[in-house]
């Protein structure tokens, strides 16, 4: 048996292939968008792509299992596990729909179906074992279930798709889901969806597996027997869920558009921004922070590419309806822009611009330091608006400082003052740029980034009070 393991940074998001050397079939679970990957694999291996499957509905970026079984002539499985509301759309004859206790072969290797709700309903693992071996599994692919020292999520049916009174529900699924693997072996190989950085849980582990018998020392999921006790830990403290995750739940349900389908954007040029920026059609400047800073064009919003997930910042403001635009940090990036972009279903791209687009005597962005905003809150009493997410703001932050997550920032637009001095902050002044040309955009002009993170602010601040 061979396992490969893909791994896309900017998401956090894993997916597999599974290969059996005797037969040259492989499986590929939980592919990217992008799956030309996978089929340069598995011929790298000299093995033929055969079987793929999904172990949900994912929320976070746009799955390749369709695309990549049309591609390949490969069995596609899916989960027919979940209720009504939760079934592929797409699923025809020639997708295989499992559920509990269901399995198939990938040549000598097993592929044994458990039912494991919580996530979202429809939930699956896959056992996997090596028949030319052993009898027994050697591991189990377990998807946005269980994850390294944490589990899935149960409220993103209700914080992203908008579905009402179902996240305590899949908080006990949940619960269900975590005793009933607790009785598995100890040895199997923990093979998750997604590591550190991914929103589909509050505290991923950044290796890429672990071991069941790990976990069930380790996890705190799994140290909780009380079930009320349980939901009570699993629903508290859960980031924020990004806007583009309701998206997504939608696009894979329905089917995604193959890539191959998709035209590519033009590059365009000054006159074309003019009017983009005039008709308020979105534009991501995505040249890093100084360079937006020392000039940038007006009403465009700063998302540097050289941030380790930049499109899930773009998945917050993005609107599907619309097309959007972006500026280029260099024309050689752009095939990676673009495949960030898509791979979290932005396929509407109207154009784009080389940096070169942006002047010296464009608009700026002022910078502020630690030190500078000590001095300011005595003066100019500054707005203070702290972006990070709920847990980091309750851990610390400066005195008097409001919170408003990055991505709820365009709900409060209305309570933000238009006379006053608004400083943005965050853990490393990244986040509160993107907030800064975010409040820029419409139209707060008294607006600056605190370019400084809380060991700086904190040191300043205390110092300057005592």
């Amino acid at each position: 048996m061979l396992l490969k393991y893909f791994y896309d940074k900017k998401l956090a998001q894993a997916s597999y292939m599974v290969g059996c050397a005797a037969t040259g079939e492989a499986l590929i679970v939980d592919p990217a968008r992008d799956i030309a990957q996978y089929i340069e694999a598995a011929e790298a291996e000299g093995l033929r792509i055969t079987h793929v499957t999904e172990t949900h509905i994912h929320a976070d970026f746009v799955s390749g299992s369709r695309e990549l079984a049309a591609a390949t002539g490969a069995t596609l499985y899916l989960s027919d596990a979940g209720d009504a509301d939760w079934k592929y759309a797409f699923a025809d004859e020639n997708a295989g729909l499992v559920g509990e206790g269901d399995t198939w072969m990938v040549g000598n290797v097993r592929v044994d179906v458990l039912h494991t709700p919580g996530h979202t309903p429809e939930h699956l693992a896959f056992l996997i074992t090596d028949t030319a071996a052993a009898d027994e599994p050697i591991g189990v692919f377990t998807g946005d279930f269980l994850f390294v020292g944490d589990i899935g999520r149960p409220d993103l049916l209700e914080e992203a798709a908008g579905i009402a009174g179902t996240k305590e529900a899949g908080a006990r699924l949940q619960f269900e889901s975590v005793q009933r693997i607790k009785a598995l072996p100890d040895y199997l190989q923990v093979w998750p969806g997604h590591g550190a950085g991914s929103a589909c849980g509050k505290a991923l582990g950044a290796i890429p597996s672990t071991t069941l018998g790990y976990e069930k020392r380790f996890n705190p999921a799994f140290q909780i027997d009380d079930e009320d006790s349980f939901v009570e830990w699993l629903l508290e403290g859960q980031p924020e869920a990004p806007r583009y995750f309701a998206q997504m739940k939608k696009v894979n349900k329905l089917g995604p558009a193959p890539l191959s389908e998709l035209t590519a954007p033009r590059q365009l040029d000054r006159a074309a921004l003019d009017t983009v920026l005039a008709s308020d059609e979105l534009v991501i400047d995505m040249r890093d922070m100084e360079a937006f800073a020392a000039s940038h064009r007006p009403k465009t919003v700063n998302i540097p590419v050289n941030s380790g997930g930049f499109n899930t910042y773009v998945g917050w403001f993005v609107d599907y309806e619309r097309p959007l635009y972006f500026i280029a940090p260099g024309l050689p990036q752009v095939d990676e822009i673009l495949g960030a972009l898509r791979a979290i279903g932005v396929d509407n791209v109207g154009g784009y611009w080389a940096p070169e687009v942006v002047g010296d005597a464009d608009a700026r962005l002022h910078l502020m330091t630690a030190q500078e905003l000590s001095q300011r809150i005595g003066t100019d009493n500054p707005v203070i608006i702290d972006v990070r997410g709920r847990s980091e703001f309750t851990s610390r932050h400066i005195v008097g400082a409001t919170n408003i997550p990055l991505g709820y920032l365009p709900r409060h637009l209305n309570q933000l003052p238009r006379d006053r001095m608004i400083v943005m902050n965050c853990a490393s002044g990244f986040r509160s740029q993107i907030g800064a040309s975010l409040l820029r955009r419409y139209g707060f002009e008294n607006v600056t980034n605190l370019n400084a993170g809380p060991e700086e602010w904190e040191s300043i601040l205390q110092t300057s009070a005592s």
